[in-house]
Order: C-alpha cells, then sequence, then structure tokens
C-alpha cells in the first residue's frame, strides 16, 4: 500500500508529466488559457488515462507480451512487443471515442462539460506515455492504475495552476514588457512552475 501511494505521489509531484518529463506540452499550452476549461480537460485526462492504463495492460498482457497466451500459442518468444506504440495509440483512440459516444448518449451535462475537450486527449503524447512506460516498468495492474491516476492528477493540477497565473498574466498585461508579452511569459512561466515542482523531489 505504502508503495502505491509513493508511486502517486512520485508522479504527480515529483515527476511531474509536463514539468518534468515535458509529455503534453501542446495541451498543457494550448487549453490553460482559462481555469474552467483547464478543470474540464484535467477531468477528462484523468479518466482517460486511468482507463487507458488499465485496458492496455490487459492487452499487453494477453497479447503482446513474450509470456501472453496468444505469444506462447504461436510460438513468438519474443512476443508482439514491437506493436505495442500502434496498438496503444489505436486502443486510446477507440476509447476516446467510447468515451465519448458514452457521454454523449447517457451523461448529457457532463459530456457538455467535457466532450469539447475528449477529442484532443487523442493527440495528447502524455497518454501513449503512460501506456509505454507501464509496459517498460515492468508495473502490474494495480501499479499502472496508480502510476495513471499520478500522471493525471499531476497533469491537471499543472494546467489548472498554469491557467491560473495566465488569467492573472492576461489582466496586468500592459505591465509586462512588450517583448515578453504573448508566447514569451507563457513560456518563462512554465520554466519557472518547473523550478518550483523540482522542489517536490526531496518528498521522494
Amino acid at each position: 500500500m505504502v508503495h502505491l501511494l509513493l508511486i502517486a505521489i512520485k508522479y504527480s509531484l515529483v515527476s511531474n508529466v509536463v514539468l518534468s518529463q515535458f509529455l503534453g506540452i501542446c495541451a498543457f499550452l494550448g487549453v490553460s488559457k482559462k481555469v474552467d476549461s483547464s478543470k474540464g480537460m484535467g477531468a477528462a485526462v484523468i479518466f482517460v488515462i486511468c482507463l487507458a492504463s488499465f485496458v492496455t495492460h490487459l492487452i499487453y498482457i494477453a497479447f503482446l507480451s513474450a509470456t501472453s497466451p496468444l505469444c506462447k500459442a504461436l510460438g513468438l518468444k519474443d512476443g508482439l512487443e514491437y506493436l505495442n506504440t500502434i496498438v496503444f495509440i489505436l486502443v486510446i483512440a477507440a476509447l476516446v471515442q467510447f468515451v465519448e459516444m458514452f457521454m454523449k448518449k447517457n451523461m448529457k451535462g457532463l459530456y457538455d462539460a467535457l466532450g469539447v475537450y475528449l477529442p484532443l486527449i487523442t493527440t495528447n503524447c502524455a497518454v501513449l506515455g503512460v501506456a509505454l512506460n507501464n509496459v517498460s516498468y515492468g508495473y502490474n495492474m494495480a501499479e499502472c492504475i496508480v502510476y495513471g491516476l499520478g500522471i493525471s492528477i499531476g497533469f491537471a493540477l499543472a494546467l489548472i495552476l498554469m491557467a491560473t497565473i495566465r488569467e492573472d498574466i492576461i489582466e496586468g498585461n500592459d505591465k509586462i514588457p512588450h517583448s515578453f508579452q504573448g508566447s514569451p511569459i507563457v513560456l518563462i512561466t512554465a520554466s519557472l512552475m518547473a523550478i518550483a515542482f523540482f522542489g517536490f523531489s526531496g518528498l521522494i
């Protein structure tokens, strides 16, 4: 139990997916203009990454791993691990589409809040990175889910913090030197956030 808790803390704060591993930068910079949209995107990413971690791990164990029943039946000693990336991309895209259709039909209120952000998750490299890291780290099912939860919470936290700061920046934009306005000040802010999160490294 302590081991799982340490994984969650490590990957939500110490090894933050955006600020330490530099995955999901596009969504981080593109959707962090408003707090409300950041909250919606963060919630959608948490749900999809946790679900993708579970499903991709099952597929890897059952079909792609050298010790999987399929590879044993086919006599493939090295397994089908070279297909990990393409298979995981297809699985993530299918999951996002399924979640979007399910919400649209059965959870209209939640779909209206998150639906606009769900398609963006398919192209978020953080989701694919989690699935591939689960394999490379040799995590079991419980560790995969906790790892995915920690990564996604870290992503949502960084996204919401950036959106909060950017809203203040927009209000005081006239106080920022002209050459730093726009993208430069956003990148500087992200750099300072990365340095701040580096302070959590003493926890693990």
